[in-house]
């Protein structure tokens, strides 16, 4: 028997560290080849590592939320002799000491009349990143977790049952607070945020539109819609205007390298969709969105935050926006100061369309009305040119015919 040590991998574009999201095993597990065993976090993606081999695990380094290191020990596994493979090195038994095991927190425990039934299994769990998220939120052992899915996969009715069958805890009344720590895609969405919030002069605007005639056309459309297409909201026609509105506006289509003090303008309309997750905001992007008619728009729109949300969405899926829009739907509010997307200079909010009296046409009548709320990067882009792109997008949202109009430009 040797020990076989595993490294932590290089995961692309220039990646010095990773920080440890979950654990998947823990010493003394027995684990087979290509099995999941743990899910790191790069400050560009969630990565979930298979083992390179098959054997029992010696130990591991580090707990969820610390970083280890490009190259360093992750975890060590306890081999046939002879056994070798890509990303670690079989070392002889008597080598020097390898890092201590990380704390692991206890299964959950299980009722007698089912342990048998329960009793930890071998070989490689079957169940998709977000329920293996919920079993580690419910403190639930996957590996007694019996899947009714194709080929034994675990799906969230299994879990469900799983929680179920745990004995209720009884709770401790004397326990007023509880910690939480920071980490995985939480800590970097706050790190970005704070980095957005220090560095960035925010200017914000707000401005009301009225979207009587957005609304009407909205709901013309989704009677005649193509029968795959689900439900056309706001968004999808707020994109395709925006996409028109950066034709004259195009310092608010711009990245800023800080590193080398350059605004770097696009063509091209990357459109970033800010999507609430149960891990926290994502932004999958929408590219090349000028490029694409309304229902493509809102079919990618619809993809991207399905693959976003079952944590499927790839790196390039997620990276590559050029300007940003957020939405709350029905919690929108009426207003909202929303937090530039860095490295980008523009992002733009929808808040909750309501019917409210207004004067319209010189008398008192009920018209659909929903604020629009910008924030832009004052330092590169002057308040007059920011309130000049929010009219002219208000103008299409109001007129929404004008959104499918060809722009006829001057010679």
């Amino acid at each position: 028997m040797s020990q076989y040590v595993f490294k932590m991998p290089d995961l692309g574009e220039g990646t010095v560290e990773a920080e440890i999201v979950a654990w998947h095993t823990r010493p003394g597990d027995a684990v087979t080849e290509d099995q999941l065993i743990v899910e790191v976090m790069t400050d560009k993606a969630a990565v979930e590592v298979p083992s390179p081999v098959s054997g029992r695990v010696a130990s591991i380094t580090g707990a969820p939320g610390d970083k280890v290191a490009v190259g360093s020990a992750l975890i060590v596994f306890e081999v046939g002799e002879g056994v070798a493979a890509d990303g670690g090195a079989p070392v002889a038994a008597a080598a020097t000491p390898l890092p201590a095991a990380a704390p692991m927190p206890a299964a959950v425990s299980i009722p007698a009349a089912t342990a048998a039934a329960a009793a930890p299994r071998q070989g490689r769990v079957m169940a998709s990143p977000a329920n293996r998220r919920r079993a580690r939120e419910a403190g639930i052992d996957l590996t007694t977790v019996t899947g009714s899915g194709p080929g034994g996969r675990i799906v969230r009715g299994d879990l469900e049952s799983a929680a179920r069958q745990s004995p209720p805890t009884r709770p401790d009344v004397s326990a007023e607070t509880s910690e939480i720590k920071v980490i995985g895609l939480r800590r970097l969405i706050a790190e970005r945020m704070s980095e957005a919030k220090r560095t960035i002069p925010h200017f914000a605007y707000v401005e009301e539109v009225d979207v009587t005639e957005l609304e009407s056309l909205r709901q013309h459309l989704n009677l005649s819609r193509p029968a795959d297409a689900a439900s056309l909201s706001y968004l999808p026609l707020v994109v395709l205007a925006l996409t028109r509105v950066l034709d004259s506006f195009p310092q608010c289509n711009v990245l800023y390298d800080a590193a080398r003090g350059v605004l770097i303008r696009h063509r091209s309309v990357h459109v970033g969709i800010a999507t609430q997750t149960s891990d926290g905001l994502k932004v999958p992007v929408v590219h090349r969105a000028q490029s694409l008619g309304l229902w493509e728009i809102a079919a990618e729109i619809r993809r991207l935050a399905e693959r976003a949300r079952s944590n499927k969405a790839t790196r390039d899926e997620l990276t590559g926006s050029t300007i940003t829009v957020t939405s709350l739907g029905k919690l929108g509010g009426i207003a909202s100061t929303p937090i530039i997307n860095s490295p980008e200079v523009a992002i733009i909010g929808l808040n909750k369309a309501i019917e409210r009296p207004v004067v319209y046409h010189g008398s008192v009548v009920v018209r659909r009305i929903m604020n629009l709320s910008s924030s832009f990067d004052h330092r590169f882009v002057d308040g007059y040119d920011a309130a000049g792109m929010i009219q002219a997008l208000k103008e299409l949202l109001e007129h929404p015919a004008t959104i499918f109009i060809p722009k006829v430009k001057s010679t």
